[in-house]
């Protein structure tokens, strides 16, 4: 029988053949984390697991690090500025994980999407046309272009002034700083370190 999602990625029925059968409340966002989820009820039920127990204990699940996970936070009057750290280093992984915040984050808010391409299929520059399509979902991006054997801004270059490139971490907090606003959500991305760009932000955005 069909298993479906229906609601949002922290709040949503798990139906069988149209029926409701769990209901999972949870502070984990993404589509991809509510796919696995249910994916999960589905195979705790075939072993004989009722799917709202299996629901009722991915409710208690603590998202792992590096997945959206708030590094920290600066207040400002009108709200505050949220940085996070999310271990997305491709087109899909970079889609899914905006996608996932702009769920979560009040209507007017906007997400600033900082990212690192490291890896090797990255660094080579495989599937650098996906990257405006994968950042659709934010309000602009930064992308840190140091290592890269491909021109990141001509790559870019579809999003317009959306977009920035920076060549070294320094000139991209800079940037970053320079155009946040309270209420901003700094999505930083990456496989690495990124430079120990969190900290940095965190610590110039309270000076």
């Amino acid at each position: 029988m069909a298993w479906q999602v229906r609601g949002s990625p922290e709040h949503f029925d798990i139906l069988r053949a149209g029926q409701v059968m769990a209901q999972v409340r949870w502070s984990i966002g993404g589509v991809h984390n509510q796919l696995n989820a249910l994916a999960a009820i589905a195979a705790a039920e075939h072993v004989g697991v009722d799917p709202a127990v299996a629901a009722d204990a991915l409710g208690l699940f603590q998202n792992v690090r590096r997945r959206m996970e708030v590094r920290g936070t600066v207040a400002r009057p009108g709200g505050a500025i949220t940085v996070y750290d999310d271990f997305a280093h491709h087109p899909t992984a970079i889609a899914t994980t905006v996608d996932g915040l702009r769920r979560q984050i009040r209507p007017g808010e906007r997400i600033l999407a900082l990212f690192e391409p490291r890896s090797n299929t990255m660094k080579l520059g495989t599937m650098k046309s996906q990257l405006p399509e994968s950042l659709a979902q934010a309000d602009l991006a930064f992308c840190h272009s140091g290592g890269l054997d491909w021109d990141a801004r001509e790559a870019l270059s579809p999003m317009g002034a959306r977009a920035t490139v920076c060549a070294s971490i320094p000139e991209l907090v800079q940037s970053v700083v320079t155009q946040a606003r309270p209420g901003d959500h700094l999505l930083c991305m990456s496989n690495g370190g990124f430079g120990g760009i969190h900290a940095l932000l965190l610590q110039a955005l309270s000076r």
